[in-house]
């Protein structure tokens, strides 16, 4: 999977229904869907009750947060609009862009002239399938979309579109090379909010350019009993992918966090972290090797912990020279969690 871009930005519209009470279950709909960039009538005080949401007040063409202008809409009906749109071009934070009959490619022309500005697109739209072209045009796509929703219930259909879980990485079998049994030191269990499944972990690994996938405590053992929230990841100083793409010490994952929590296909999805607890423990090192480079990472020695596999997974205490794990392998290293392209040897 290439790196992943910024936020795809979100706003549902509440502020189109006539009726209070229909405007109160588009707010509702939207926060048990995950939005929380919400546009209200500035009359619709009340709905701020309905939870914690970040409120985009609507008036007139503007949208307003916190009292200032962020956003100002545009209908698209001809080329004088395409012109007046232009013109907004590093005035506003967000450019909203609506059109009764969308044509891909004056969507386009925007989005190529907008793309190096301060100003950023969000197209207008009710269905999902306008949403998925949107988020296409030219790959770079718009920056995000503003759904003005006929129903509370269709804001369910975006989300498969909206959200990361519709994306996948790239998992290579490399085959283990070494292990080896090291002193104590201090490792981390990442408990997050979601009930992992069998077949997801996290992507670990003492090397950013080499991630291996841990599985979570979702198998049962004859010791302990399985914990399907909890990944047993590994060594404070290790990476861990989070669910903007970007690496993360261990050391610093906390409370509130997003992880990228990855299939054995990989497939993935974003899951809160709960909490995190650092214990000393007994380490193994793991070792494998790909097109003659050596890649480690740092577990904690305990037959719960499980590396994944084409197969299934494999406790790290039955775990053989010659095994072939799961690793998402990626070039390049990271400053401040960042992929870049200068040379990086980490060992």
């Amino acid at each position: 999977m290439s790196e992943r871009r910024k936020d795809f930005i979100v706003w549902v519209r509440s502020d189109l229904l006539a009726d209070y009470e229909d405007r109160k279950k588009i707010v509702i709909s939207a926060l048990e869907n995950g939005y929380f960039n919400i546009v209200t009538l500035e009359k619709d005080e009340p709905l701020r009750k309905l939870g914690i949401f970040n409120t985009i007040i609507q008036r007139g063409n503007d949208f307003i947060e916190d009292g200032e202008v962020i956003g100002r809409l545009i209908e698209i009906h001809n080329r004088n609009d395409m012109k007046e749109a232009s013109k907004l071009k590093n005035k506003v934070k967000y450019l909203v862009i609506s059109a009764k009959d969308w044509k891909v490619i004056p969507l386009e022309n925007l989005i190529a002239e907008f793309q190096r500005s301060d100003t950023e697109i969000l197209a207008s739209t009710s269905t999902p399938q306008e949403a998925k072209l949107f988020a296409e045009t030219l790959e770079v796509g718009v920056s995000g979309i503003v759904i003005g929703p006929s129903s509370p219930q269709i804001l369910k259909e975006f989300r498969s579109l909206t959200s990361k879980e519709s994306e996948t990485i790239e998992l290579t079998p490399a085959p283990v090379s070494r292990i080896a049994p090291l002193p104590l030191g201090d490792r981390v269990c990442v408990d997050t909010c979601s009930l992992l499944r069998l077949e997801e972990g996290m992507l670990i690994g003492s090397q950013s350019s080499c991630l291996f996938l841990v599985q979570s405590e979702s198998i049962e053992s004859e010791y302990v009993a399985s914990r399907p929230f909890r990944v047993n990841a590994g060594a404070v100083h290790a990476y861990v992918l989070d669910a903007e793409g970007k690496t993360k010490y261990l050391s610093e994952i906390k409370g509130g966090d997003e992880l990228l929590a990855v299939d054995t296909k990989g497939s993935c999805r974003r899951v809160v972290v709960g909490r995190s607890k650092i214990e000393r423990r007994p380490l193994l090192l793991i070792e494998v090797e790909l097109e003659g480079t050596k890649y480690t990472t740092i577990l904690q020695n305990a037959e719960t912990i499980r590396l994944c596999t084409r197969e299934g997974s494999i406790s790290v205490s039955e775990l053989k020279i010659g095994d072939r794990v799961l690793v998402r392998v990626g070039k390049g290293g990271r400053h401040f969690g960042h992929s870049i392209s200068e040379t990086i040897l980490e060992r």
